[in-house]
This record gives structure tokens, sequence and C-alpha cells, in this order.
């Protein structure tokens, strides 16, 4: 398996030469010293696995995974000295499509290696993949972007607070059960009570219904609620996970946080509702995903328990409708390519 190097500190280059020369059938296909280089010499010569680092001079790891990504698709794991102190930046690499994260090996007493058993595991997974799927190689294996919008699937996401459960429940049962992608709701409630949410949303809404658990992969026709104290985000491999970052945010989880993250990281676009609540989460976000192609809307003021959301994004100018509950089903209905079955 031909392994490339990305790391700016000679001791950790060569510590990662080792652990790779130490397997049998492993060789190191080059080495970059910044980002900038890595993107480069992938497009020239692309390996099995890239060795990412972190914090680099030039370009970092994650922008540089962004743009690997982007033309050169292979598999990419993130290598950092401190996988819990760069927390934000590992989340932005993985959400750009690196595929996990462990700490750099170092070297201990009489020049032994230290930390090196998560890295193999890991090196050796990815070389049984790669056996398996014959000498097209795992790099082979990695979708492009294109062909990840090419899915079309597009998401219906909805973020709402105060009053948000009885209206999240309306507006999907009046969407109805031919839904064409993904639906996301994230909503201000403690993670202790949102499982129960969830099941008390499927019982009014007759779709399939699931607190999401950090992994799950998105699919058409099902609803995934946000369950945890953290944020939530859909990742680059169109999956969903937790962060904690930006942990100084008032909202958790926060609307605004995971439409950022649809925005970077769901190529198939959709449509995004702004419901009741206090505060201003969402309208940013809500502001970035119009600017992106996304069909938004928020809930008016007649309608709303308490009208601070959807106000905020309505001044902000990040809806193109501005609805009542009532009539957003049918809106929804109508950007969303499905038929509605009628409000609730």
């Amino acid at each position: 398996m031909r392994i490339a190097i990305v790391n700016d500190m000679p001791l950790a280059v060569a510590i990662l030469r080792r652990v790779v020369e130490s397997v049998a059938g492993y060789r190191v296909a080059w080495v970059a010293l910044d980002g900038d280089d890595a993107v480069r010499q992938a497009e020239a010569d692309r390996p099995d696995v890239i060795l990412m680092d972190l914090v680099m001079p030039v370009m970092d790891g994650a922008e540089a995974t962004r743009r690997i990504m982007a033309k050169t698709p292979c598999p990419i794991l993130i290598v950092t000295s401190s996988v819990r102190s760069h927390h934000s930046k590992v989340y932005e690499a993985l959400s750009a499509g690196g595929l996990d994260a462990v700490r750099t090996p170092t070297l201990g007493s009489n020049n032994a290696l230290v930390d090196a058993e998560p890295l193999l595991a890991r090196l050796a997974k990815f070389d049984s993949l790669r056996k398996a799927n014959g000498p097209t190689g795992l790099s082979q294996l990695m979708p492009t972007l294109g062909e990840l919008a090419a899915k079309g699937h597009p998401m219906l996401a909805i973020g709402a607070s105060t009053g948000g459960p009885d209206a999240v429940a309306k507006i999907l049962a009046g969407v109805g059960v031919s839904a064409p992608g993904p639906i996301v709701v994230v909503q201000h409630i403690a993670a202790a009570f949102a499982a129960g949410f969830a099941e008390w949303l499927g019982a009014r809404i007759g779709l399939p219904t699931r607190a999401i658990r950090t992994g799950d992969r998105l699919e058409p026709g099902r609803v995934y609620v946000a369950a945890s104290d953290d944020h939530l985000v859909v990742t680059g491999r169109r999956t969903l996970a937790y962060t904690p970052d930006p942990t100084a945010y008032p909202y958790r989880p926060s609307v605004d946080v995971f439409f950022q993250s649809a925005r970077l990281n769901w190529p198939d676009g959709g449509v995004a509702v702004l419901l009741t609540g206090m505060g201003s989460d969402g309208a940013s976000g809500l502001l970035g995903l119009r600017k992106a192609g996304w069909h938004t809307i928020a809930q008016d003021q007649a309608t709303s328990v308490v009208y601070g959301m959807p106000k905020a994004a309505a001044e902000l100018g990040a809806a193109v409708d501005v609805l009542s509950l009532q009539a957003i089903p049918a809106a929804i209905a109508a950007k969303w390519k499905v038929k509605a079955s009628g409000t609730a």
C-alpha cells in the first residue's frame, strides 16, 4: 500500500515513515511539508492513503483535505499531535472528507514507538478494503464532489425553538410521506428529552423518525432529530455528527451551526425552514443557505408562538418566503417536488 505523509515537522515525518515501513507491503509514496504541496502531489501521484497533519504553514490540513477531495479524492487519515486541542480543525477536516483522526505517534525510552497502534489499526483497515476492491484500489471508491451531488436527494432542514414541536409536527404531517430526501430537525431541547420528542414526532407524522446518533447516514424519506446538547452537523461524507464547537454559542444545539454545515457539505441543496422561537439562532445560517441556492422559508408573526428567530431571518433577508404555519407545507411541496397531503 502506497502511503503519503503530509507534515511540516521533520521528527513527525521520520516517525510516521518508521511506522509505515514497519509493515511489509507498506511504503511511503511521497512526503509534503504543507497542504498546498500535498494538493499538488496528490494530483500528480494519487496514493492509496494520505496521512494528513492539521496545523501547517501555507495551507492547513483541513483546507488541503477539502481541495484533494474535490480534485483527486482518496482516503485521508488525519494525524495530529492532539485530537482534543485541535478539535475544531479535526471536525473541519472530517467534514471535508477525512475518514478518521488519530494522534501522531511519538518516541519513548530507548527510541521505541509510542501510540503507533491506533494508526496501524486504521491503515490495516484501509489495506483490507483496498485489497477487497481489486486493482482499482481504495482511492477509486472515494466519491468526488460531483458524484455526491449527482445522488440528487435535496434535504428538508428545519430549525425551531419555543413552540417548535407542534409546528414541526404540523408541517411534516402536511408534507406527507413522499419525501424525496432526508429531513433534519434541529429543535432547541435538552438532550434528556430529545429521544422522547423524536418518538412523539414520529407517531404524529407517519414517517420513520429517529434521534440522531453520530455517524447516522442521511437517507431519503426519513426524519432525523438532533438529540444532544452539542451542535449537530452534516459532514462531507453525508453523515451526521455532533461537535461542542463553537463552545461559547448560547444556543445548543444551534440551528445556525447545522445550517452552515449543510451549506458546506450537502451539495444536493434543498429547502430550509426557520420556525417560531426566541432569539436569532438560525437567521444567519438561513441567509447562507439562500445565497447557496436553497429555497428558504420563515414562519410569519401571526402563527409564531414567539416571533424571534423567524423575525430575525426576515429582517436579514434570509427567507425567500415568510408564510403562515398553515401555508408552509404546500410551499415545501412545491419547491421540494413532492405532493403535499394537506395540513395537519
